[in-house]
C-alpha cells in the first residue's frame, strides 16, 4: 500500500482537517491544526507531499521519526502540529486496514469510557451559574472556565477580590456535586498566581490549568509545592522533550498535552505512559474538532492514568459549526452521564461526513485570537 494524496480542508469554526489517501482505497483522517494558524499548517502539509507520497502508510513510527528529524529543525508548535495530523491519519489508515480500533493495535483498552467535562463562560468568564446549571442538566458533573480577563504582573487586590467573589458565588450556587476546573490560561503571572491560588483553594477546584505560562516551569514547580490544588500544564508543550522538565521538577500533578499539537497519537501515548511513572495524571487538552477528539479517546483507552477528557461540544468558539456537524449521524460520539464512550469502530472509530467537510471548506475561515491590552495600553496575555 502506498500514499497517493494528502488533502487539506480549512473548515469553520477554526479547524484544519487532513485526508490521506492510498492506492488501495483506504483513507485516514487527521487534524493538523494550530488555532489561529490553520493556513500555515496547510502549507506545511503541502511541503511534505514531496516525500510522503509513495510511502507505505503502515510504517507509522518510521514516518514519524523521518518527519521529526528531517531537515535539521524540529519541535515547536507548527512542525509538531502538522506532524500530529499526519500521525492521526496514518493510525486511522492502519486501523481500517486491520479492521480494528487504534487502541486494539496499542495493546487493547484499559477502559471503555472516560469522564469528560464541558466548557462554560467565554474568553472572559460570563454567565457562569447559568452555564453550570445547563451542563449539569445535560448529565455532566464537571466543567471548566477561564478565571479572568487581563491581569498585570502585579495587579490590584480589588481585581483578585472580584475573581474570588465571582467563583465563590458559582460554588455556592452549584454546591459540591459539580467539579469546577479553573483555567488561568497563562494570563496570570507568578506573583498574582500565588495570591489567586491561595484565595481559590477553599473552593476546592478540580485543578488549575496553566497557572503560569509553560515557559515558567520553575515558578510552576514552586506554586505546586505551595498549594493543595492540583496544577495542570501541557497544551503549549509540543513533545516528550518539553514534558521532561515538567515531570523531573514535579511541576504539575496533571498534564494535558494536546494530540493535535504534541506529535499525534504516537507521541501522546509515550508521554502518557511516561507520566504514569511519576504518578502524574493525564487529562488530554482538546478544544478542537472531531478528529482530534477521536484521537484523544484512543489515547485515553490505553493510558491507565487518563482521568479526564476535554471536548469542545458547545464551546464558545463553535458558534457556526460544532463537532457533530462533521461526523455521520451513526458515526460520532456517545456521551452518557458525563462519560464519553471509547469508540470501538476501525481506526479512529468515527465516520467523517466528507460531503459536509467539502462544502464547509468552500467558505473556510480566518479565525484569529483576539488582541488584548491592559489599561495602560500594553499588550496582555490572551
Amino acid at each position: 500500500m502506498k500514499i497517493t494524496a494528502l488533502k487539506t480542508f480549512l473548515v469553520p469554526p477554526r479547524w484544519l482537517f487532513l485526508k490521506i489517501e492510498t492506492d488501495e482505497g483506504i483513507s485516514g483522517w487527521g487534524e493538523p491544526v494550530l488555532e489561529g494558524h490553520a493556513g500555515t499548517l496547510a502549507a506545511k502539509i503541502g511541503e511534505w507531499e514531496d516525500f510522503l507520497i509513495g510511502r507505505d502508510p503502515l510504517l507509522i513510527e518510521d514516518t514519524w521519526q523521518m518527519i521529526y528529524r528531517h531537515g535539521c529543525y524540529r519541535g515547536g508548535p507548527v512542525l509538531m502540529s502538522a506532524l500530529s495530523g499526519v500521525d492521526m491519519a496514518l493510525w486511522d489508515i492502519k486501523g481500517r486496514h486491520h479492521g480494528a480500533p487504534i487502541h486494539a493495535l496499542l495493546g487493547g483498552p484499559v477502559r471503555d469510557r472516560v469522564r469528560s467535562y464541558r466548557w462554560i463562560g467565554g474568553d472572559r468568564p460570563e454567565n457562569l451559574i447559568e452555564g453550570a446549571e445547563a451542563i449539569r442538566a445535560q448529565g455532566f458533573n464537571a466543567c471548566k472556565m477561564n478565571i479572568c480577563g487581563e491581569m498585570q504582573i502585579i495587579d490590584r487586590h480589588a481585581k483578585v477580590d472580584a475573581v474570588v467573589r465571582q467563583f465563590s458565588d458559582l460554588r455556592s450556587a452549584v454546591g459540591k456535586d459539580l467539579d469546577l476546573a479553573f483555567d488561568f490560561h497563562g494570563r496570570v503571572h507568578a506573583p498574582m498566581a500565588k495570591i489567586l491560588l491561595r484565595e481559590l483553594e477553599p473552593l476546592n477546584p478540580l485543578f488549575v490549568e496553566d497557572a503560569v505560562v509553560s515557559t515558567q516551569l520553575d515558578a510552576l514547580a514552586d506554586l505546586s509545592r505551595s498549594t493543595a490544588i492540583p496544577l495542570c500544564i501541557g497544551e503549549r508543550l509540543h513533545s516528550r522533550y518539553d514534558f521532561k522538565p515538567v515531570l523531573e521538577k514535579r511541576a504539575a500533578g496533571i498534564i494535558n498535552p494536546d494530540v493535535a499539537h504534541v506529535g499525534g497519537i504516537s507521541e501522546m501515548v509515550r508521554i502518557g505512559h511516561w507520566a504514569e511513572a511519576y504518578d502524574v495524571a493525564l487529562a488530554p487538552h482538546c478544544p478542537l474538532g472531531p478528529i482530534a477528539l477521536a484521537a484523544s479517546l484512543q489515547v485515553d483507552a490505553v493510558c491507565h492514568n487518563a482521568v479526564l477528557q476535554e471536548q469542545s461540544i458547545g464551546i464558545h468558539y463553535n458558534e457556526t459549526c460544532d463537532l457533530n456537524d462533521y461526523v455521520m449521524p451513526d458515526g460520532g460520539f456517545e456521551c452518557t452521564d458525563g462519560y464519553l464512550k471509547i469508540p470501538s469502530g476501525p481506526g479512529l472509530g468515527i465516520e467523517i461526513n466528507e460531503d459536509f467537510v467539502t462544502e464547509q471548506a468552500r467558505s473556510g475561515h480566518r479565525w484569529r485570537a483576539p488582541v488584548w491590552r491592559h489599561e495602560d495600553g500594553s499588550i496582555a496575555e490572551w
